[in-house]
């Protein structure tokens, strides 16, 4: 099975990992204004870098930038034990080799992937496909860096995705029947699904009604007023964006770049984005929304029936460590396209998606903190101090006269995107601990 999704970004990855070592050492060296309705800015990052790196920016964020140059150069780091009784796999990238997998049978339960890059720059990211779902994932692994993913698995025949290999999919076996966790703690992992699953419904219906608005507002022939609704549109997908990202080419055929995919395939918001800012075109823009308006319903659609497996614990909704990797995947999108500003290459409203993906992180977070508060009382708080740290840095940045309601990414300064990334650096660590504690609760 090929997925077409993994294969297009794995091009960009390549170049993503340049952008995030770049920005990392940048660290070292409007819309209307009106408040959509879950608007909750909220800032963090987990890089898929080396964790050093995010120690070391914790402990003082001007160590941050040696610390990540000190990993790209340094090679890989070996899989290491899992923590909380996890079983720990190793995935290892090779130019010669691809994606290695050690073991490729484990026990039912709670599994943790550590991936290194030891030198491939075709293969930058790894999948665990359970069907044709992403069960857990990390991106962004330039050669020397280094990342994981811990993820609670049933029995069943899995496959690692290595895009860009010369043999792309590797099987992965798991036997048995994964332990529920008892009591207290189950409650509490079932009831943050459920909030999760109810704050990502909230969000795709605002993105349904928005993605309408930017219809009207492009058939009017209005360019300000298109430019205002493609401002207002953006937040409520970044807020979800994982979810989207888990259903093969939706996330593309929503949310690619110039140079994400063929050009004959390319479509979606930031095609419309180009049109309205670079062109300054609305009718160039206009023939685009069909496509953007069915993908938008599409997602939908998908989220309703993730909903539905929630509300009914048949295994088919939202799982607890899909709800933690999901924080860490929107904090990673903060890493590897908002701090850099190439998300929003042609409206420069980074910071409006950099605040949405965050917000996404920490409400799933916020889900998951009852559970974590029973799991391990001292991993919420520091995380969540980090978070009301990033907030604060975040507000300082809002321009209600600027499209999308914060300063543009070229009005910042050299130093401003310094603090930006030192902060996001200073979260990552004790963010990154969160998926095997979940996956470990049984």
């Amino acid at each position: 099975m090929s997925y077409p999704l993994s294969r297009h970004r794995s091009t960009r990855i390549a170049l993503i990992g340049a952008t995030a070592a770049a920005a990392l050492l940048l660290a070292g060296c409007g819309s209307d204004g009106a408040a959509d309705p879950g608007n909750v800015a909220s800032v963090t990052d987990i890089a898929s870098s080396s964790s050093a790196a995010a120690s070391a920016a914790a402990a003082s964020p001007a160590a941050a930038a040696s610390a990540a140059a000190g990993s790209a150069a340094g090679g890989s780091a070996a899989g290491g034990s899992a923590a909380g009784g996890a079983t720990a796999v190793t995935v290892t990238i090779t130019a010669a080799d691809g994606c290695t997998v050690e073991p490729n049978t484990v026990p039912a339960g709670p599994v943790t992937f550590t991936i290194s890059n030891v030198d491939a720059t075709a293969v930058s990211e790894v999948h665990l496909m359970g069907g044709d779902r992403i069960r857990g994932e990390r991106e962004n692994l330039a050669p020397g860096f280094d990342g994981n993913f811990s993820v609670t698995l049933d029995g069943g025949s899995y496959q690692v995705l290595c895009p860009g290999a010369a043999t792309e999919t590797q099987p992965f076996t798991v036997t048995g029947k994964a332990a529920q966790a008892s009591g207290d703690v189950n409650d509490l992992l079932a009831k943050a699904t459920s909030d999760y699953s109810e704050y990502v419904s909230t969000q795709a219906d605002y993105l349904v009604g928005a993605t309408a608005e930017l219809a009207t507002a492009l058939k009017s022939g209005d360019l300000k007023k298109s430019q205002q609704a493609y401002a207002k549109a953006r937040p409520f997908y970044e807020r979800i964006e994982p979810v989207a990202e888990s259903f093969g080419d939706l996330d593309p055929d929503i949310d690619a770049r110039d140079g994400d995919v063929p050009a004959a395939q390319w479509k979606g918001f930031h095609q419309i984005e180009k049109a309205l800012f670079v062109d300054k075109s609305v009718a160039k823009a206009e023939p685009f929304m069909a496509d953007l308006t069915s993908n938008v319903a599409k997602l939908k659609s998908l989220t309703a029936e993730l909903a539905k497996g929630t509300e009914a614990g048949d295994g088919k909704g939202y799982q607890p460590d899909e709800v933690a990797n999901g924080a860490s995947s929107l904090l990673e999108e903060v890493q590897k396209s908002k701090i850099s500003g190439e998300e929003e290459r042609y409206s420069h409203i980074d910071l409006l998606d950099f605040a949405a993906n965050v917000e996404g992180s920490q409400q799933a977070f916020a889900a998951l903190t009852p559970a974590l508060d029973k799991i391990d009382p001292q991993l919420a708080p520091p995380i969540s101090a980090r978070f009301a740290a990033l907030n604060t840095l975040l507000e300082s940045h809002r321009d209600a006269a600027a499209l999308g309601g914060y300063a543009l990414y070229t009005d910042l300064s050299k130093a401003e995107v310094k603090a930006l990334a030192d902060a996001l650096l200073a979260v990552q660590e004790p963010l990154s601990q969160v998926s095997a504690k979940v996956a470990s609760a049984g």
